[in-house]
Order: C-alpha cells, then sequence, then structure tokens
C-alpha cells in the first residue's frame, strides 16, 4: 500500500515562493494497492495534479471520498480530469444519508453557475453514493470505514484496508477531550477518545490533521483543528505505526515546515513524518520512497 500526497495545505490552498518545497494545494491524498482501484481522499486543489497523473495510468475506475463540503477540500473537484474522460468509472462517496442527497450536496457546485459545467453533463461515467458515520463496507477490494469527528459542519475520518495492510486519513477535527482531559495529559481516554483510539487502532499509518501548534489551537478551540501532541497522544494509544502531520497551516512557511519535521525526526512510537506535496509513502515501512 501506498499513500500519494497531491495536496497537504489546509484552510485555502497558498501558492507561492514560500511554499514551493512543502506544497500549496490544499487536501488530496490518494491511497493504492497493487491491482486494486486508488482510493482518492478529498479533492481538495491538489486533485488537479492527481487527476493529470490518474489518466496516465491504464486503470480506468477509481474511487473518491469527502470527508465534508467545506470548500477547500473541494475546490479541485470541478477540475479533476477523470471525471471529464469519457470510459473513466468514478465512485464519489458523499457524506450524507441518502443517493439522493448526497447527489444534490455535489450539484450545487457543478450547476452551471458556480462552474460552466454541470454535473449531468460529464461525459464520465460518475457514480454518487451516500456514505455514512460509523459504517464498514466492502468496495472493489477494499475494506473501507468511517468515524464521527469534531469540526464545525460536521466531518468524517476513513480508514482503509488491501487486506494487509490499513492506513486511515483523519482531517478535518479537532481534539475529541478538552485541554486539562484525556489523553495527551496522560490521563484516561475520553469516551470519545476511546472511540477513535478503537477505530485506529493497529493502523500502519495515520493522516491526521495537525494544523495548530498547541498554543494555537487554545486560542481557536472551536475551529475544528488539531495539533501534534494530540495526535501523537491518540495514535501511541493506537499502536499506530506512522504519524503524519497534515493539512498545514496556510501562513505556514517552508522554513517552518522544515522546523516543524527537524522537531519530529527519530521520533518512535509511533514514527513521525510530515506531509509533503507530491510524495509517496510505503505504508508497511513508513518511509518516503519518492519525494516530490
Amino acid at each position: 500500500m501506498e499513500l500519494t500526497f497531491w495536496g497537504v495545505r489546509g484552510s485555502i490552498p497558498t501558492a507561492g515562493a514560500h511554499t514551493a518545497r512543502w506544497g500549496g494545494n490544499s487536501s488530496c491524498v490518494e491511497v493504492r494497492s497493487g491491482a486494486l482501484p486508488p482510493m482518492l481522499f478529498d479533492c481538495g486543489t491538489g486533485a488537479r495534479p492527481a487527476g493529470a497523473d490518474l489518466v496516465r495510468r491504464p486503470g480506468r475506475a477509481l474511487h473518491v471520498w469527502f470527508s465534508h463540503f467545506h470548500m477547500d477540500h473541494l475546490f479541485g473537484f470541478p477540475f479533476f480530469l477523470p471525471i471529464y474522460t469519457p470510459g473513466y468509472q468514478v465512485t464519489v462517496h458523499v457524506p450524507a444519508y441518502t443517493n439522493d442527497q448526497a447527489r444534490s450536496k455535489l450539484a450545487r457546485y457543478l450547476d452551471g453557475i458556480l462552474h460552466p459545467v454541470r454535473l449531468a453533463d460529464l461525459p464520465s461515467s460518475v457514480a454518487i453514493e451516500a456514505t455514512r458515520a460509523r459504517r464498514r463496507a466492502e468496495v472493489d477490494g477494499w475494506t473501507v470505514e468511517s468515524a464521527v469527528l469534531q469540526h464545525p459542519g460536521g466531518s468524517l475520518g476513513y480508514r482503509v484496508s488491501d487486506g494487509t495492510h490499513s492506513a486511515a486519513y483523519v482531517t478535518d477535527t479537532g481534539p475529541f477531550a478538552r485541554p486539562d482531559e484525556g489523553l495527551s495529559v496522560g490521563q484516561p481516554a475520553t469516551r470519545a477518545e476511546a472511540r477513535i483510539v478503537e477505530f485506529l487502532r493497529g493502523c500502519n499509518a495515520v493522516v491526521y490533521d495537525t494544523m495548530f501548534e498547541r498554543r494555537e489551537y487554545l486560542d481557536k478551540m472551536t475551529w475544528g483543528h488539531s495539533y501534534p501532541e494530540y495526535a501523537m497522544a491518540l495514535c501511541r494509544e493506537a499502536g499506530v505505526g506512522t504519524l503524519v502531520l497534515f493539512h498545514h497551516h496556510p501562513d505556514a512557511t517552508d522554513d517552518d515546515i522544515d522546523a516543524l519535521a527537524a522537531r519530529y525526526a527519530g521520533q518512535q512510537g509511533p514514527r513521525i513524518v510530515v506531509a509533503r506535496e507530491g510524495a509517496t509513502l510505503a505504508v508497511g515501512e513508513g518511509a518516503m520512497i519518492a519525494e516530490g
């Protein structure tokens, strides 16, 4: 299993010289394994380069999973090349109660007004399916589970397994405990923390929202984002192999993220890496095997 990071930035894409090394595109992560169809998590602006790469490959089927519909996770979908490629089969999984509700959510953005192409006019085969929290599904050789996160308007986290390895995509979310309770301060897990720990239990790799530093989180506790020390506490309790710090703050420069990576270099239990746009992580090894 491999993860490729097509977009790693949070809240808004931030192009410019100050983000050239770590990347300025917003959230988009691909998971692939052997001959199984690729799984793409969120379609921030990173979906544009992801789509261009996907259509150059021989496969013509993939699954897209949305965590939620805040704009930074959706910007790239109208510019995602597979949906404009005849013969491509794209299954889009949307947090919703029914398939009709899921289609309605997505159609608001491809309506001929906000974007010139309407969802109904796409030349590829696009199936839109509702996905609900705390469900387990077998999807084209993958096992996919979902969990409720802590974010304004709601968000879902996903765990995927190919039968050998497992990885989780957990963004956007705030902590599952107050600052003075739970795992991050050495206390027993809260009930909400215990649920997410079991969701992550034994994952080879977890991609986790760590947009804030702890002191910034304390000023913005209702914003629905977390910080590295909290992600570490959860993943340590869950026995996670590798924690990937993700959803970088839009104001964080390359030098800031260099410092973040240096701070946790050599960390064990879990091993920590920082998401870099264009990089690929070998899930079983917990190591970046290619850099963008």
